[in-house]
């Protein structure tokens, strides 16, 4: 067959690559969502000097101290626009005193944002609720991590899916509402070197609460049948927060 008889069949549906909500049985839409990075470092020998890089840049994130390094440090930065990510943040981390510092790029995490098609508040669930949480001065302690889900788990019809996700989303409720430790959940396909699928974020008041929900959701069908990878985890306790304008 030649080139000038093949035919080249045109897409018939138009791509909306907003996030889905609903009102009322109505669909509702928003084409916005916030990206999340962390980066880890570690040599990081004078941590009131970060403290006064990130505050004087106006960084919109938070500065942790790594619990499992006694030299490290965790840098969370959120934004809209994932040119802040190159432009802002990479100025900052190439000039002192975090040009001082030695990268853990196995630690970097990435991350965005998404509806799961049934909010009512779609800029809540997308952009505020996130920040907050991460900022919240009463909840300084942090784990975050990445996760891989099998390929079974995508091939199980979509109502068994609900009813595993909604296991795991019914522990995390609970913990939130007693106010042990409340989440951020991200979406990272296409956005890391280990070709994870989510990121969780763990944010409260004390660190044990956030441990055991962890060892809560062993249990759950999802992580214990189709879950491939879990972490690497790390561990922070908030020095310095900026939830930005």
């Amino acid at each position: 067959m030649t080139l000038k008889n093949l035919t080249i069949e045109q897409p018939t549906d138009t791509i909306d690559i907003s996030e889905k909500g609903k009102v009322n049985e109505q669909t509702i839409s928003l084409n916005r969502r916030l990206f999340m990075q962390l980066l880890v470092f570690t040599d990081a020998f004078d941590t009131e000097a970060l403290v006064t890089a990130v505050a004087e840049a106006n960084i919109h994130g938070v500065l942790y101290l790594d619990l499992n390094d006694p030299y490290g440090v965790g840098l969370l930065t959120f934004s809209e626009e994932p040119d802040y990510f190159v432009t802002d943040v990479r100025r900052l981390l190439n000039q002192e005193p975090f040009d001082l510092l030695t990268p853990r790029p196995e630690m970097t995490m990435l991350g965005r944002t998404y509806s799961l098609g049934y909010e009512a508040d779609l800029e809540r669930t997308l952009i505020t609720r996130p920040i907050e949480r991460a900022t919240n001065p009463a909840w300084p302690w942090a784990v975050w991590y990445p996760l891989r889900r099998s390929g079974q788990f995508e091939q199980l019809p979509a109502q068994e899916q609900r009813t595993i996700l909604m296991e795991h989303g019914g522990i995390g409720r609970a913990y939130g509402e007693a106010d042990l430790a409340h989440d951020v959940r991200l979406a990272c396909h296409g956005l890391g070197t280990e070709d994870n699928d989510f990121i969780a974020g763990l944010v409260g008041k004390e660190l044990y609460p956030l441990s055991q929900i962890v060892q809560r959701m062993r249990k759950t069908k999802q992580t214990a049948l189709y879950l491939e990878k879990l972490g690497p985890f790390f561990i922070g306790k908030a020095i310095w927060q900026n939830k930005g304008d």
